[in-house]
C-alpha cells in the first residue's frame, strides 16, 4: 500500500514541485485547488505518468477545497478518507500574497481579515483535522505508521516588509503554528516541520522578479540565483524519506542563505 500525501495548493508553483516529488517516491496524492482546476488536472496527471514507475504506480485525485473556509477544510480531510483511507502527510503549501501591497499604514482590513484567512486560520485548522485523524490512525496501525506535516512558510516570518504586513504576520503565525503542533504530537509519533522558502521563482513572484534579479546579483543571497520549486521539494523528499528522524519543530531554511546575518 502507497503511502497518502496530501498537499494545499498543488495546482502550481511550489505546491506542484513538491507533488512532481512525491510522486517519484511512490506517494498516492490528494491535489487540493482553490480555483485552477485545469492546472490541477493537469499537476495530477502529471504526477500519475511520473510515479508509473514505482512500484505498482500511483493515484493522484485532485480536490477543490478553500481552506479558509470551515466546511472545506472538513469536505477535503473527508475527501481524503473516502478515497484513499489514511493520510500519512499533510502539506499545508496554500497561501497568497495580498492582491495589492500598501503601506502598512494603509493597510486594509479586508487585506488582513483575507491574508490571515487563508495563510493562517486555514492552516493552522486543517493540521487540526489532520492531527486528530493522525492519532486515530497510530492507535490503529502502531510503529509501523509514521506520519509527518510539514508547512511551507517563508522568510517573511522574519524580514519585514513594510508594503505587505499581512504577508509576513500570517507567515509568523505559521512558525509559531509548528512550534505548537511538533510540541502537542511529539509523544505520539507525529513530527512536524516547516519549510521556510527564500525567493522561489514562481507565478506568484513574477511581478517582482526584475526587482529581485537586481538584487540578487548584488548579494542579497550568497546563492546568487532564484530558487526553484524542486529546490522546496527535495527538502519535503528528506523529510519523508525519514532522514530527519530525531528532529520536529524544525526550521528548514530554503533560501540560498538569505537567512546568514554578513558583514
Amino acid at each position: 500500500m502507497n503511502l497518502v500525501g496530501v498537499i494545499t495548493g498543488a495546482a502550481r508553483g511550489i505546491g506542484r514541485g513538491i507533488a512532481l516529488e512525491l510522486a517519484k517516491l511512490g506517494f498516492d496524492l490528494v491535489i487540493n485547488y482553490r480555483s485552477r482546476q485545469e492546472a490541477a488536472n493537469a499537476t495530477a496527471a502529471d504526477c500519475v505518468a511520473i510515479g508509473s514507475g514505482a512500484g505498482e504506480g500511483i493515484r493522484a485525485e485532485t480536490c477543490a477545497a478553500d481552506i479558509s473556509q470551515a466546511a472545506a477544510r472538513a469536505n477535503l480531510i473527508n475527501f481524503v478518507r473516502e478515497k484513499f483511507g489514511r493520510i500519512d502527510l499533510l502539506v499545508n503549501n496554500a497561501g497568497m500574497a495580498p492582491r495589492q501591497r500598501s503601506d502598512i499604514l494603509d493597510t486594509t482590513e479586508a487585506s488582513f481579515d483575507e491574508l490571515i484567512a487563508i495563510n493562517l486560520k486555514g492552516p493552522y485548522f486543517l493540521t487540526q483535522i489532520a492531527a486528530r485523524w493522525m492519532l486515530e490512525l497510530k492507535s490503529e496501525l502502531g510503529a509501523a505508521y509514521h506520519p509527518k506535516i510539514i508547512t511551507i512558510s517563508s522568510v517573511s516570518a522574519y524580514a519585514p516588509s513594510v508594503n505587505r504586513g499581512e504577508y509576513c504576520i500570517s507567515k509568523a503565525g505559521l512558525s509559531m503554528m509548528t512550534a505548537l503542533f511538533a510540541s502537542r504530537l511529539a509523544d505520539a509519533g507525529v513530527n512536524v516541520y516547516e519549510i521556510r522558502p527564500g525567493l522561489i521563482e514562481t507565478d506568484m513572484t513574477s511581478a517582482v522578479k526584475e526587482k529581485y534579479d537586481d538584487l540578487i546579483e548584488k548579494g542579497l543571497t550568497p546563492i546568487k540565483r532564484w530558487g526553484q520549486p524542486e529546490d522546496v521539494a527535495r527538502a519535503v523528499s528528506a523529510i519523508v524519506q525519514d532522514l530527519l528522524p530525531f528532529s520536529t519543530g524544525e526550521v528548514i531554511n530554503v533560501d540560498g542563505g538569505f537567512h546568514l546575518r554578513r558583514l
